[in-house]
């Protein structure tokens, strides 16, 4: 079985961001490529595009604070909330994007941060 990364290219992915008909879930899921994939400055559009999206879905959602490194982190708590799931939930939602896109996280007691 491909694994998330094989599964499209950059032409692919595109040609399905650019059509008015494509499914809902098959949009996410180009849109979820070319965050993890994609070249470096459609990436940015899209992260800056996600991110405000984010935060006018989830907008008690807020970064808890940076770490030594000055990357963002969030409050699993506040992420279970905004889902309205138990935290337990949260955290193997977690995993599971972990295994099955490859999308990394470091959960760190109560943080969670996403992994570039």
């Amino acid at each position: 079985m491909e694994n998330f990364e094989e599964q499209w290219n950059l032409e692919m992915a595109l040609a399905v961001l650019g059509s008015e008909t494509v499914d809902g879930g098959l949009w996410a899921e180009a849109v979820k490529w070319l965050l993890l994939y994609g070249p470096p400055g459609l990436h940015e559009v899209l992260a800056a595009a996600s991110s405000a999206s984010f935060a006018q879905c989830f907008p008690g959602v807020r970064v808890s604070g940076h770490g030594d490194s000055g990357q963002p982190y969030y409050a699993i708590a506040d992420l279970a909330e905004a889902l309205g799931v138990p935290v337990a939930e949260a955290a193997e939602r977690l995993v599971e994007l972990q295994s099955t896109l490859g999308v990394e996280f470091l959960v760190e007691a109560d943080r969670v941060y996403k992994v570039n």
